[in-house]
């Protein structure tokens, strides 16, 4: 009796441990279901120095959201709620919204070899990460096709990688999140753009809200609205150009073609608390644009090569 009174409640305790375990299990299978074995594994770049390419078939390592279709979009469902007036804040609960991509605004493409991301640009959205970074080199080429869509058949072609990407799909323009901006268009790649909330510091000479990045400038000024880069260095259309964007602590700088354009300090979200992180988003705008070799690495300071500010 002695020896059967001690085995009850062992056993009982085993099945307890046994039913934590297996909620457990099932919380995590649940968590991560829907993302491949090689996902990306965010604690292993933070110590990692050489490259992760970013890119394969599935876009595994990727999620899409749509915003607002353009009232001129074909081939959607009869319900789907549509908008002339793409450049509004609004509901995001109006977009298509997340893994909506029947359009195939995001799709993959093999060729001679190399991973290519295309980008239709026919609906707003982001191609988001599903991973946050802090303290990394990312590398990229991008290069320009020939399609463009309403709103922006009159304008410059325009996409842009978004960085530090934080809080709900859809806080801009109900497409993308809170966040930096590293513009990519025709004749402005890497200019700098805060969207939803998020600021930093340039150095210049110009006090208008449109203000011009100098690596020799007498002025700090925080930016809100839209900032220039110092040159303009990409190439013609049709040409790949290497974009990097260096993110290491509360700084940021931008490397279009080798050339050191836009260093972004004392990054800050809307609440002035110090951003350092986040998800990443290359955007759809109305012009269809290419990437390939898409990878980042970990740093642990800013290589000497690309601090340009006296």
């Amino acid at each position: 009796m002695y020896k059967r009174s001690l085995l009850v409640p062992n056993i009982a305790l085993r099945m307890v441990l046994i039913l934590v375990i297996t909620s457990s299990l099932l919380s995590c299978v649940s968590r991560f279901k829907d993302e491949p074995k090689d996902a990306f594994n965010q604690d292993a770049f933070m110590l990692n120095e050489t490259w992760t390419p970013l890119l394969d078939n599935n876009l595994s390592l990727w999620e899409v959201w749509l915003g607002v279709p353009h009232t001129s979009v074909t081939g959607l469902p009869s319900s789907t709620y549509k908008d002339h007036n793409l450049h509004r804040q609004g509901d995001a609960s109006e977009a298509l919204g997340l893994d909506a991509d029947i359009k195939n605004v995001f799709s993959i493409v093999q060729e001679n070899s190399e991973t290519i991301l295309v980008v239709t640009g026919e609906i707003y959205g982001g191609l988001t990460s599903r991973f946050s970074m802090e303290n990394y080199h990312l590398s990229m080429q991008v290069k320009w096709g020939e399609k463009k869509w309403a709103p922006r058949l009159d304008k410059k072609r325009d996409s842009g990688l978004l960085f530090h990407c934080k809080g709900p799909h859809g806080a801009f323009w109900r497409v993308w999140k809170a966040c930096h901006e590293l513009q990519i268009q025709e004749k402005d790649f890497g200019d700098y753009i805060p969207l939803a909330g998020p600021r930093g510091d340039i150095r210049t000479n110009s006090n208008s809200t449109h203000q011009t990045y100098d690596p020799n400038g007498s002025q700090i000024q925080t930016v809100t609205g839209y900032s220039h880069a110092s040159s303009e260095p990409d190439y013609a259309n049709g040409e790949w150009n290497l974009v990097e964007l260096y993110a290491f602590d509360t700084e940021a700088i931008f490397v279009i073609n080798g050339v050191v354009v836009m260093h972004v300090k004392n990054s800050r979200d809307a609440q002035n608390n110090p951003l350092r992180s986040g998800q990443i988003q290359l955007q759809s705008e109305g012009a269809e644009v290419f990437f390939k070799d898409l990878k980042v690495r970990s740093i642990s300071s800013f290589p000497q090569a690309i601090l340009v500010e006296s």
